[in-house]
């Protein structure tokens, strides 16, 4: 009898020793599926009747351990494998003898996995048997032999699932592998891919598309589907014969309607291609990553009938990928109007929107490398002057289509509402379907079987009742919303759609309409602040490629800032030395078309006071107090301190206030003065201050300086 022979009849050939018997012995039992567990038996018998085999071999019953945790499991990983990291836990605790399997790819079909548990198994003395024979993983030809042993259960798991996908792969080339059809679709016992039979679930997912293009994102889709109560149809095998289903609308489906290529009538495969960079030890099902059109393995154009054009279905996968936030994104509503379409002249980087003022006041900010970097800020303006110019410029590019407008405005609106109507009819016509239904149910009962009529009956009462409702909710819509657009809506369009200028400033136009509007007809808003002055460059670019340029004139923080303002000292002197007053001057300036540059107002007295103080050719006011009341050299009323820093007064004052500078309040000659001390290193500090950019705190309700606004 050969060593083989002799060791399947239960001798060893002197490996098994009584250190061996002194310890478990393990039979591991796995399967790789859940439906080999089901349907192949027979290899599960006869790895539990392994046990017989330890017995067999020496070992009492109380000693052996079965573990099959892992039936239903792939050996391909030790990860997601319960039970055969119990086992590698009990062999490197020294508590296993022998591991018997009835074949070693039935412990891993890993090289990683299966040396790492021989080289356990040799540290720890444990052996491992199968049904050829037993094998001590000390012993270098066993090594050498389980070594082989485990490549070819690797290679073998290699080859199976190579030749696998290969046919699948060649099914799929042919259009031939059927895949799980989406909403819409039913395939018929012979394989066919038809529409859905059922004419409102057809009509259902028609509507999805036409909303889309019509609102141009996925929330503007849901939130209409919700307001008008449209649910979504589903049949659970795909097949004519099931029964239809409606569920209520979640994102989720409609981003997965609207990428999926079947609706354009293309046969696809490989869409979600697997990275193995990405995916995790025993999950196959990770690491998948979302492939371009053009990337797919496989793309059969023209195979199913189509709900779209494949250049529509195209064009809605690039709005999609525009309305990410990483792109220019969706309009979002708020004040500003080119929320998303602004970029900074300076550095080319897409400028970011932010609200102060409980979302009232807008700016327009390119904060880029200042959020990365540290940089200084780059620029930044008031939101509402670039809005009024841009707008402007929409409405007057949108003139000559005004006609145009004002007959799409109330096709599209005509349009919207039959396809209200015609859903309202078929979940009608749904609902009267059931009561005839069940009415025909009640009256082929036999009057006599009362235990079936009751139910029936029941039956027949809810749909009446359900009907009824559908009814009333049916009168309460029209009441809401008649079917047809009146003599009045249309004219009341008309005249709108006319008048483009009160359309857009009409108070039933949203924020988010004009957003929309914009959006459609411009690709990107180029802007430009000369310095730190009231100037600014603006560049739209238009849909089409076509670009306008312009200027126009932001509100700042200070006068110095204005390019203007050494012009302006010259007039204000001119004016001065022509003998006028304060007022005068003020007067003189407004009426000549000079600007403040806050532009909250015209110029005031006080103003020009301020410009001739600054010029000398007017003394300052409480010189004389702060000479017989300071205390000390270091000692600034608040005008001689804004006359020596050449900062404003009331920027001043808003420090004192904010505790920014500290003062003290004192009464000398009739009148109270505050005296802010301030020596040499306190007066560079406020003109660093004033000379920093400001920034602002959301944690705080009012800005802090930064100096152009």
């Amino acid at each position: 009898m050969s060593t083989i022979t002799a060791v399947v009849a239960g001798r060893d050939g002197g490996k098994l020793t009584a250190d061996h018997l002194t310890r478990s012995a393990v039979v591991y039992v796995r399967q790789s599926t859940l439906q080999q567990v089901e349907r192949h038996q027979e290899s599960t018998r006869l790895q539990y009747a392994l046990v017989e085999r330890a017995v067999t071999l020496g070992w009492q019953r109380r000693q052996i351990l079965v573990i099959d945790d892992d039936l239903g499991r792939s050996a391909s990983s030790a990860e997601g494998r319960p039970g055969f990291q119990h086992l590698v836990a009990e062999v490197g605790l020294g508590h296993v003898g022998i591991v018997l399997g009835i074949e070693m790819s039935r412990l891993a079909r890993s090289c990683r996995d299966w040396h790492q548990l021989l080289e356990i198994c040799a540290i720890f003395g444990t052996l491992l048997g199968d049904a050829e024979g037993i094998y001590d993983a000390k012993n270098f030809n066993d090594r050498l032999l389980l070594g082989l042993k485990g490549t070819m259960s690797e290679a073998e798991l290699h080859i199976l699932k190579t030749r696998m996908l290969h046919g699948k792969q060649a099914k799929a080339d042919r259009g031939a592998l059927q895949l799980c059809l989406p909403r819409g679709y039913v395939r018929q016992p012979d394989g066919t891919v038809i529409q859905d039979p059922d004419e409102q679930a057809r009509a259902v997912v028609a509507l999805l598309f036409d909303l889309f293009d019509r609102h141009r994102t996925l929330s503007g889709v849901l939130r209409h589907l919700v307001e008008h109560g449209i649910e979504l149809p589903y049949r659970t095998g795909g097949r004519p014969g099931e029964p239809l289903a409606w569920h209520r609308p979640n994102r989720a489906t409609l981003s997965n309607l609207f990428h999926n290529p079947i609706y354009a009538g293309a046969y696809s495969y490989g869409r979600r291609p697997t990275d193995p960079r990405r995916q995790k030890a025993g999950r196959p099902g990770t690491g998948r990553r979302v492939a371009a059109p053009g990337d797919w393995a496989v793309l059969l154009k023209d195979r199913f009938p189509a709900y779209i054009t494949w250049e529509h279905y195209e064009a809605n996968l690039r709005q999609l990928e525009a309305n990410m936030a990483q792109a220019t994104g969706v309009s979002r509503g708020g004040t500003a109007l080119l929320s998303g379409l602004v970029v900074c002249g300076r550095c080319g980087q897409r400028m970011t929107t932010q609200y102060r003022s409980n979302g009232h006041a807008a700016r327009y900010v390119c904060n880029r490398a200042a959020s990365s970097y540290a940089a200084p800020l780059c620029q930044s303006l008031v939101a509402a002057t670039v809005d009024e110019a841009v707008t402007a410029l929409v409405l007057q590019a949108l003139e000559p289509a005004a006609l145009e407008v004002s007959l799409r405005a109330a096709e599209d609106l005509a349009a919207e509402r039959a396809a209200v109507q015609r859903h309202w009819a078929q979940r009608l016509e749904r609902a009267r379907y059931e009561v005839k239904r069940a009415f025909r149910q009640y009256d082929a009962v036999e009057p006599e079987n009362r235990l079936v009529a009751r139910t029936l009956e029941r039956h027949w009462e809810a749909a009446l009742a359900a009907e009824a409702d559908l009814r009333a909710e049916y009168e309460r819509f029209l009441a809401h919303q008649p079917a047809v657009l009146s003599g009045e809506e249309q004219a009341e369009i008309r005249r709108l759609a006319a008048d483009l200028p009160a359309l857009w400033h009409a108070p039933t136009t949203t924020m988010a309409d004009r957003q929309a509007v914009v959006r459609q007809i411009l690709d990107r808003v180029v802007v430009g602040v000369e310095g730190h002055s009231e100037t600014v460059t603006l560049e739209c670019r238009w849909a089409g490629g076509h670009s306008t340029r312009t200027t126009l004139a932001r509100p700042v923080a200070r006068l110095e800032q204005l390019s203007t303002y050494p012009a302006l000292l010259e007039r204000v002197a001119a004016l001065h030395a022509d003998g006028r007053t304060a007022p005068a001057i003020a007067d003189t300036l407004n009426a000549e078309g000079w600007v403040p540059p806050k532009r909250r107002g015209p110029f005031s007295a006080a103003t020009v006071r301020g410009l001739l103080y600054r010029q000398g050719l007017k003394r300052w006011p409480n010189e004389r107090a702060r000479r017989t009341m300071t205390a000390s050299p270091h000692d600034w009323t608040l005008e001689a301190l804004a006359r020596h820093l050449d900062i404003p007064k009331p920027t001043l004052y808003a420090w004192l206030r904010k505790g920014v500078i500290t003062g003290r309040l004192v009464t000398g000659e009739g009148k109270s003065v505050w005296m802010i001390q301030a020596d040499d290193a306190e007066l560079a500090r406020l003109r660093t201050l004033h000379a920093t950019p400001r920034m602002w705190n959301p944690g705080s309700p009012d800005p802090v300086e930064d100096g152009p606004m």
